[in-house]
C-alpha cells in the first residue's frame, strides 16, 4: 500500500512538473509571438504595407500577392482612421488552426480604438517558421 501511495505521489508530481514546464514554454512562445506581432503591427499602423507583407509568414505571402495586400490593407485601415489605443485582450498558444497546416501558432486578440472606429477587435496570428522566427500569418479587423 505504501508503495502504491508513493508511486501515485511520484506520478502526480511528475505530471504537475510537466504541466508547469509546458505552461512556461507556452508563455515564452506567447511572449515571443507578441513581440513579433507588435513590430509587425507598427508597420501596418504606419501604412508600410509592403514592409509588413515582406516580414509576414510564408503562408500569408503565398496566399495573397503584395499588390492585393497593399490594396486590402488600405481598404481595411483607411475607413477606421489612425490608431488611438490597442490593448491585448487574449493570447492563446495552439498547434492547430482551421485551414492551416500543423504548426506553432499564437492567436492574439486586441481591443482597439481607432480615430473613426471606437470599438474594434484585431486578431493577429503569428506562427513559428522553420527558421525559428515568429512571423504574422494572419490579420483581421472586426
Amino acid at each position: 500500500m505504501k508503495l502504491l501511495v508513493a508511486s501515485l505521489l511520484f506520478t502526480a508530481a511528475t505530471f504537475a512538473h510537466a504541466q508547469t514546464a509546458e505552461t512556461a514554454q507556452n508563455q515564452q512562445a506567447i511572449d515571443e509571438a507578441k513581440a513579433a506581432a507588435d513590430k509587425w503591427l507598427a508597420l501596418v499602423d504606419a501604412g508600410h504595407y509592403k514592409a509588413s507583407w515582406e516580414q509576414a509568414a510564408a503562408p500569408l505571402r503565398s496566399a495573397i500577392s503584395l499588390a492585393q495586400w497593399e490594396q486590402g490593407g488600405r481598404a481595411a485601415r483607411m475607413p477606421v482612421g489612425a490608431l488611438q489605443e490597442r490593448t491585448l485582450a487574449s493570447s492563446t498558444y495552439t498547434t492547430t488552426l482551421p485551414g492551416a497546416p500543423q504548426g506553432r501558432y499564437v492567436v492574439l486578440r486586441y481591443t482597439t480604438r481607432f480615430a473613426d472606429r471606437a470599438n474594434a477587435v484585431e486578431t493577429v496570428t503569428p506562427m513559428l517558421e522553420a527558421d525559428g522566427t515568429w512571423r504574422v500569418s494572419g490579420y483581421f479587423i472586426q
